[in-house]
C-alpha cells in the first residue's frame, strides 16, 4: 500500500468493504427476492465503486461496475424479476470487480483482466426473457473454480482446502532459488506421507541438504503480502473512547503503585515499577496515537469555501497550506473546525482587500491566505494569516466607546493587543455593512468561547496595511496531560505543566515580593511582574510572603505569577470532567485522581488570569517600575502623563512613588484640606485641576486617580483626573509658563502637554512637608 497514492489506497480499501457487503446482501436477496431494501443498499455501494472509479480513471472498472449497476437498477424499479440466474450474474460481476481491485492493487493498473465475457452475461440477462440462463454466466463463474484443481493429483492426509493468496509451497520457493535440489524436496515430501511431523525445512537442515539462511529467507518469501483490505480495519470510535478512559484508570493505577513502592525503599519493586511505568506510558502513546488524526481532515473543505466566497466577493484568494500533516486528537478536530471556518470567511470577507484596493496599495491583486500548523510546547498553534488590510485599532477603540463597552478615558492606558481583544466581545463589529457573510457581531466570541472550552486560546495580532494573524493555541489532548502539583493550605491543586514558564522560590532576601498599587509584584529580571495569590483568590486562609513560590504562567497573551505555598512534583494526570456545579466557578479546567488517591482540581490559568482582577492600575505600575529599573532610555527624562480636565499635565517620573485609586468616600476634611487614610498615615491630597484650574465637566467616578510622592517617611498625593501613558521628552521645543504650578510646556506625542511644578504642588497639598526635612536643598521640579 506504500507504493499507491493515499487516494487510491482508500479507494481499495473501501472498495474491498463494499464487495464484502455485496456478497452478503447478494445471498440474503436470493433468500428474499422481494426485499427493496437489500437491492437499494446493493445497488448504492456498486454505484459508490462505479463513481469513484471513474474518477480515478479505472475505466474499465468503471464499465464493469455500470453494467452491474443497470441490472441492479432493472431489479430495483421491478421491470425483471430477482432469479437464481440473476443473482449468480451479479456474483460473477463482483468477482471481476474484486479481481480488477486486485490488479490495480499489484500492478497499479487494470492489468489484463477479463471483464467483456462478464459484461456479455450481465446484458444477456438484462435481455433474456423470463428464468433464461444465459451461457455466459457460468462461463464467467468457471474460471475461479477451476484454479485449485493441480492440487488433487496427489490424494494424500488430508489438508486445508486452498484458498485465494496461499503460500507457495517452501520446497518450491528453495528449487527456484537454487538452495536445494528437486530431488531432495521430493524425498522430504515422502517422509512427511510416510508420517514424518516434522517441518520440510526442519527435514532438510537436519538431513544437511540446505542452509539455514536459504530457509530463512525461502520462509520470508513464501509470507504473502498483505492487502489493502487487511491492512486496516474499522474500529468503532466508542472503542477507542472506552480504551482512552481505561488507559487512564491504569494511569492513576500506575501513579498511586508507584508512590507507594517509592515508599518501601525495595529496589527490586523500585525497578519493577519503572519497568511498569515505562510499558504504560508506551501503551498510553500507542492509544493515543489512534485517536490523532492530521489537520488536514478539516482543512480539505477550506480550498472550496474560500473559492466560492472569493468568487461572490469579487476577490483574488490564493491559500497556503503549511504544516497540514500536524495531528490532532479526533475530539479536538470536530471542536476546532467551525471557529477555524469561522476564522477563514472573516479573513476573506474583511480582511483581504478588493483587487482595486490592493493594486492601488502597491500591492499584488491576488490576496494571499496562509494556514499554518506545528507543534509548540505541549500544543498545537494554528494561524490563519492574511495579506489584507490589517486592522485599524483606532476604528476598534472608537467602536468599543460608541458600544458601551470601553470608556474614553480607558482608551489612552489600554496597549494595542488590549484593543484589539475587543473583537471577540459579544455583538462587535466593525463592519461597514452587513452581509451574508459577516457583519452582524456574531462569530468572534463564539470563536473564543468554543477554543477556550477545550482548554485552548485565541489571539490576534495585525498591522495596518499588511495583514492580520489569528492564533489559535490548542491542547494535543482532552485525556492525558503533564502537570504540576502544588500545595496552597491544606489543599492540593494541579497546574498544567503547559501554561507554565518558570518557577521562583521567594526566600525573603535576595528574593522577594514587593506592593505596588497595593497590588502584590514581582521584580522579574528588571520588569514587574504581576501576582496572583492563590489562596486570597479561592477564600483560604492567606499565607505570609516568605518561603512561598510563584509560579510564572502565561495565558491569554499576558504573564502573571501564581503564588502557591509549595511546589510538588511532576506527573502526568488524566482529566476528569466537572459537573455544572464546579463548571460555573469558573476557576477549574477539571479534576484528577492523584498518586496518592486524593482527588485534585486542575486550575485554568485562564480563568485566573480573568479572574485575578489585575487592574490597570497594576499595569500602569508595571510601567512606572520598569521605566525606573532600565533608566531612562532616551536622551531625555521620563515623563508620566496624566490629564487634568481638558489638559495633558506632565510629572517627572523620579518624582513618583506610586499610583494608586482610592474610593471617593474614603476622602476625608482636615480643616479646609482634603485627607485620606493611607497605610497607618494621613495623606494630604491636593486636586491638581484646583491648582490649575482646569475644571472637567466629566461625571465624577467611584474612584479618584492620584500620584503619591513619598520622600523622608512624609507622602502627598496629587490627584488627577486619569493617567494617560508614560513618555520621553527628548524635544526641544519648549516654552517657560505663565501660570501658577507650571514650569513650562512642551510638545511630547505631537500634543502641547504642560510640565508640573511638583514643589508647588507638594507645598499645594503640605505646606510644612519640607520644613522637618534635612536639607531643604531637595527641590523638585522638572
Amino acid at each position: 500500500m506504500e507504493d499507491l497514492g493515499e487516494i487510491v489506497g482508500e479507494f481499495l480499501m473501501e472498495s474491498h468493504e463494499n464487495l464484502d457487503q455485496i456478497d452478503r446482501d447478494l445471498v440474503a436477496l436470493e433468500q428474499d427476492p422481494s426485499s427493496r431494501d437489500l437491492i437499494s443498499r446493493i445497488f448504492r455501494a456498486i454505484h459508490t465503486i462505479k463513481g469513484t472509479s471513474g474518477f480515478l480513471a479505472f475505466t474499465r472498472l468503471e464499465t464493469l461496475a455500470h453494467a452491474g449497476e443497470s441490472l441492479l437498477s432493472r431489479l430495483r424499479d421491478g421491470v425483471q424479476p430477482v432469479t437464481p440466474t440473476t443473482i449468480t450474474t451479479l456474483l460473477a460481476t463482483i468477482d471481476g470487480v474484486r479481481s480488477l481491485l486486485e490488479a490495480i492493487e499489484q500492478n497499479g493498473a487494470e492489468g489484463d483482466v477479463d471483464v467483456d465475457s462478464i459484461i456479455a452475461a450481465v446484458h444477456a440477462q438484462m435481455n433474456a426473457p423470463g428464468d433464461a440462463v444465459p451461457a455466459a454466466a457460468p462461463a464467467a463463474t468457471a474460471q475461479p473454480a477451476a484454479a485449485p484443481e493441480p492440487l488433487q493429483e496427489r490424494p494424500v492426509r488430508p489438508a486445508p482446502e486452498p484458498v485465494e493468496e496461499q503460500r507457495r509451497p517452501l520446497g518450491e520457493i528453495l528449487v527456484e532459488t537454487g538452495a536445494a535440489q528437486a530431488a531432495d524436496i521430493g524425498s522430504a515430501l515422502q517422509s512427511q506421507l510416510e508420517g514424518d511431523e516434522r517441518k520440510l525445512g526442519t527435514i532438510l537442515l537436519e538431513e544437511g541438504k540446505t542452509q539455514p539462511a536459504a530457509v530463512n529467507e525461502a520462509l520470508q518469501a513464501q509470507t504473502p503480502k498483505r492487502s489493502v483490505a487487511d491492512s486496516a480495519i474499522r474500529v468503532d470510535v466508542d472503542l477507542l473512547d472506552t480504551l482512552m478512559n481505561m488507559v487512564g484508570e491504569l494511569v492513576l493505577a500506575r501513579n498511586q503503585l508507584v508512590r507507594g513502592v517509592m515508599e518501601t525503599g525495595d529496589s527490586g519493586l523500585v525497578r519493577s515499577a519503572q519497568r511498569l511505568g515505562m510499558i504504560t506510558s508506551e501503551l498510553q502513546e500507542g492509544i493515543m496515537k489512534t485517536r490523532m488524526q492530521p489537520i488536514e481532515h478539516i482543512w480539505s473543505k477550506l480550498p472550496r469555501v474560500i473559492r466560492d466566497l472569493s468568487q461572490s466577493l469579487g476577490k483574488r484568494v490564493e491559500l497556503v497550506m503549511e504544516g497540514k500533516e500536524t495531528e490532532l486528537d479526533r475530539s479536538l478536530l470536530e471542536a476546532v473546525k467551525d471557529p477555524l471556518t469561522h476564522l477563514v470567511r472573516n479573513a476573506v470577507d474583511h480582511g483581504i482587500e478588493d483587487t482595486d484596493k490592493r493594486i492601488a496599495a502597491g500591492k499584488s491583486p491576488e490576496g494571499t491566505l496562509t494556514l499554518r500548523a506545528y507543534h509548540e510546547g505541549g500544543h498545537v498553534a494554528v494561524e490563519v494569516a492574511d495579506d489584507g488590510a490589517g486592522m485599524d485599532v483606532d476604528r476598534i477603540a472608537q467602536k468599543a466607546v460608541e458600544k458601551g463597552l470601553l470608556r474614553p478615558e480607558q482608551v489612552p492606558n489600554m496597549d494595542k493587543r488590549e484593543i484589539m481583544a475587543m473583537v471577540f466581545q459579544p455583538g462587535f463589529s466593525t463592519a461597514a455593512k452587513v452581509t451574508n457573510v459577516s457583519g452582524r457581531g456574531v462569530g468572534m466570541d463564539v470563536v473564543k468561547t468554543n477554543i477556550e472550552r477545550i482548554g485552548g486560546a485565541v489571539s490576534v495580532d495585525s498591522t495596518l496595511g499588511q495583514g492580520t494573524v489569528w492564533r489559535l493555541t490548542i491542547p494535543l489532548t482532552l485525556a492525558i496531560i503533564q502537570a504540576l502539583t502544588v500545595d496552597c493550605g491544606d489543599q492540593r491543586y494541579v497546574v498544567p505543566q503547559v501554561a507554565v514558564l518558570e518557577l521562583v522560590f521567594i526566600d525573603g532576601q535576595s528574593t522577594k515580593i514587593e506592593y505596588a498599587s497595593g497590588a502584590p509584584v514581582y521584580r522579574l529580571r528588571g520588569k514587574l511582574l504581576p501576582l496572583v495569590r492563590l489562596d486570597r483568590t479561592l477564600g483560604l486562609e492567606p499565607s505570609g510572603d516568605q518561603g512561598v513560590y510563584i509560579m510564572v504562567l502565561q495565558a491569554d497573551g499576558r504573564r502573571f505569577g501564581l503564588v502557591v505555598d509549595r511546589v510538588l512534583n511532576t506527573e502526568e494526570v488524566v482529566v476528569k470532567a466537572l459537573n455544572s456545579r464546579f463548571k460555573d466557578i469558573g476557576l477549574y479546567a477539571g479534576a484528577t485522581i492523584l498518586g496518592d488517591g486524593k482527588v485534585g482540581l486542575i486550575l485554568d490559568a485562564s480563568s485566573l488570569a480573568r479572574r485575578s482582577h489585575l487592574a490597570v492600575d497594576s499595569e500602569r505600575e508595571n510601567l512606572v517600575g520598569t521605566s525606573r529599573s532600565t533608566g531612562a532610555a532616551g536622551t531625555g527624562e521620563r515623563l508620566l502623563i496624566t490629564a487634568v480636565g481638558e489638559r495633558r499635565v506632565a510629572i517627572p517620573l523620579d518624582t513618583v512613588t506610586r499610583l494608586e485609586e482610592f474610593p471617593r468616600d474614603r476622602i476625608e476634611h482636615a480643616g479646609s484640606r482634603e485627607v485620606v487614610q493611607y497605610r497607618g498615615q494621613i495623606l494630604p491630597l491636593v486636586r491638581l485641576s484646583h491648582l490649575l484650574g482646569a475644571y472637567s465637566e466629566v461625571e465624577e467616578g467611584d474612584t479618584v486617580s492620584v500620584v503619591v510622592y513619598s520622600e523622608g517617611g512624609r507622602s502627598v498625593a496629587l490627584v488627577v483626573d486619569r493617567i494617560v501613558d508614560i513618555a520621553e521628552n527628548s524635544t526641544t521645543a519648549r516654552r517657560d509658563a505663565e501660570e501658577d504650578g507650571l514650569v513650562g510646556t512642551a510638545v511630547i506625542q505631537q500634543r502641547v502637554t504642560e510640565l508640573l511644578d511638583v514643589r508647588r504642588a507638594i507645598l499645594a497639598a503640605d505646606p510644612n512637608f519640607y520644613n522637618d526635612m534635612a536639607g531643604d536643598e531637595m527641590l523638585v521640579e522638572a
